[in-house]
């Protein structure tokens, strides 16, 4: 059996774009209004599975079997990384040392805006340049909310710093994502993102402090957000322009948190800022922590954070799955299965102009693919659970101690994992129904002012995967097709889907969800989602005003 995807179905291109955006509207809107993020996400899926079925024609196997496929790819490799990352959390709570990390960062500065750049965007940079995939919402929320931000600005924080450095995430796998889908030249788009992200890298430490403290609060900042912002910008500039996508985050993060750290040593802001509601804790007064203290509590994250770089490495990530095809080790057949979807694997088609076309044909030439790959041991929720391990060693938990608190993990995320699930299974259905294709259409009858669209296009596709490089996968093709027919150059406009994409992390289902669960939010995913979607929304605007200035007159800094 064999389908091709259809993206007007009703014969209005109109109509077909309000049912294909249907299921997101009501997800949204539901998540909105207050309903939790489990029932919304049902609503949704089952809303999503409707349009594909009765809408756009998809036989109903073919769309329970992508529900399916989507998700198993929520819970593995998404809900692993976060159970991985919220147990090791609770572990450092359980015994103790979260309250020494706590006071070392107080000890380098008790403002909660210096915290926050700390944390949220020089540390959350690395992580994400690790590793991707929600990792640094999970990680950087659960830090804040201990160390006494309120649980809505942890969410919302980690959110919004977790926006310029995704087009570089996971060693890069979005940028080289898009260029093998696209077919352009991997260096050039890098490029085109490293002129592009690097200005937003100076805005989103300023935007941070604005949203916790506003303008005044930036004033009383500024030496520190001039510092974080810029020592990130230029390091994200230089590797992205001369060294590649790869190691882009993982430098910046690193250097902006060391040079942030030092230039705290001998600089303060002048006053102290707290929430207003928040009571001064008296936490300078107590005596000062010894080497040993601070050695002890911080080794965990360094055992997170080793372990969440080796894991990104793609030699160990090969190593790991058994080696290549022609070289295999050890490992092989035991550490990754595959396993191909049945009734959607090799069923479903694309079409023009999403996917180019044989002469004569009216689908493209090879189907999609639908396999869900099983990498239990490269996965990243491994490698942090093996830090979570290592760290009972160093902390010495029993056994039963850490059993206990594994399960008391799990039992408190039930909920959150079957909403991830039921998010990608919603994610999946639309890929696979086609009426993704259809929404990012409608951004293609923008004539001349497509420039300013096509960031728009890839902020869509994030808020309907979670991911940039699915966004990348999905609309990259299109991009290319698009700018060509327009006369654009493809470079700017096949990039600007990446670089305008990041700014939809921040109000994407998952990381929602992810970020309600690591600070403890239950039902809250509404609250959070109301708190940064106006944020998302002027960001992606703003690549969009930037990238259509570079297509008619910053052409000087298109590569190539």
């Amino acid at each position: 059996m064999t389908w091709v995807q259809v993206y007007d179905p009703v014969g209005s291109p109109l109509v077909s774009t309000l049912l294909a955006g249907l299921p997101i509207i009501a997800l949204l809107g539901l998540l909105a209004a207050g309903l939790d993020a489990a029932k919304s996400a049902l609503v949704g899926l089952l809303i999503a599975l409707a349009v594909a079925v009765f809408g756009f024609g998809m036989p109903a196997s073919v769309a329970l079997a992508s529900a399916g496929y989507g998700a198993c790819f929520g819970l593995l490799p998404i809900g692993w990384i976060v159970v991985g990352a919220v147990f090791l959390f609770h572990l450092t709570v359980k015994s103790g040392q979260f309250e020494i990390v706590k006071r070392s960062v107080a000890a380098l500065s008790p403002d909660r805006r210096v915290q926050a750049l700390l944390i949220a965007f020089c540390f959350g940079t690395f992580i994400e340049g690790a590793a991707g995939f929600g990792t640094p919402v999970a990680i950087c929320a659960a830090l804040m909310i201990g160390l006494g931000f309120s649980p809505l600005y942890a969410a919302g924080l980690a959110l919004i710093a977790n926006t310029s450095p995704v087009a570089f995430g996971a060693l890069g796998t979005p940028i080289i994502t898009l260029a093998k889908v696209s077919g352009l030249n991997e260096m050039q788009l890098c490029q085109m993102a490293g002129r592009q992200l690097p200005l937003f890298s100076l805005i989103v430490p300023a935007w941070l402090v604005v949203v916790m403290s506003g303008w005044r609060g930036l004033v009383g900042c500024w030496p520190a957000v001039v510092v974080c912002g810029g020592t990130f910008a230029s390091l994200q500039f230089v590797m992205a322009n001369f060294h590649g996508p790869a190691l882009v985050d993982v430098v910046g993060g690193l250097g902006s948190l060391i040079v942030l750290a030092m230039m705290l040593r001998f600089w303060q802001p002048r006053e102290i800022w707290r929430f207003p509601d928040e009571t001064t804790t008296g936490e300078l007064t107590e005596p000062p922590l010894t080497r040993s203290q601070l050695v002890k509590a911080w080794v965990p994250w360094v055992f997170l954070s080793v372990m969440v770089f080796a894991w990104g490495w793609p030699s160990v990530k090969t190593t790991l799955d058994g080696g290549t095809a022609s070289q295999p080790n050890v490992l092989a057949g035991w550490t990754k299965f595959s396993l191909p979807i049945p009734r959607l694997h090799q069923v479903v088609y694309r079409t023009a102009p999403v996917a180019s076309v044989a002469p004569g044909s009216d689908r493209a030439a090879e189907p999609e693919k639908a396999v869900l790959e099983i990498p239990w041991l490269s996965t990243t929720g491994t490698g942090i659970f093996l830090a979570s391990i290592l760290t009972a060693m160093w902390l010495g938990i029993f056994p039963r101690e850490f059993v206990t608190q594994f399960g008391r993990t799990l039992r408190e995320m039930r909920w959150a994992l079957f909403t991830i699930a039921a998010m990608l299974a919603l994610a999946f259905t639309t890929k696979y129904g086609g009426s993704d294709a259809t929404l990012g259409l409608a951004f293609t009858q923008t004539g001349p002012w497509y420039p300013f669209f096509a960031p728009l296009l890839g902020w869509l596709g994030v808020a309907l995967t979670g991911s940039d490089t699915s966004s990348n996968a999905l609309f990259g093709s299109l991009q290319r097709i698009t700018a060509e027919q327009l006369g654009l150059n493809p470079i700017l406009i096949v990039a600007s889907n990446s670089t305008g994409g990041v700014m939809g992390k921040m109000i994407d289902a998952q990381s929602i969800v992810v970020a309600a669960v690591a600070t403890e939010q239950k039902g809250g995913e509404g609250k959070i989602l109301r708190f940064v979607f106006l944020h998302s929304v002027v960001l992606a605007a703003l690549v969009g005003a930037l990238t259509l200035a570079q297509a008619y007159v910053l052409t000087w800094m298109i590569p190539g």
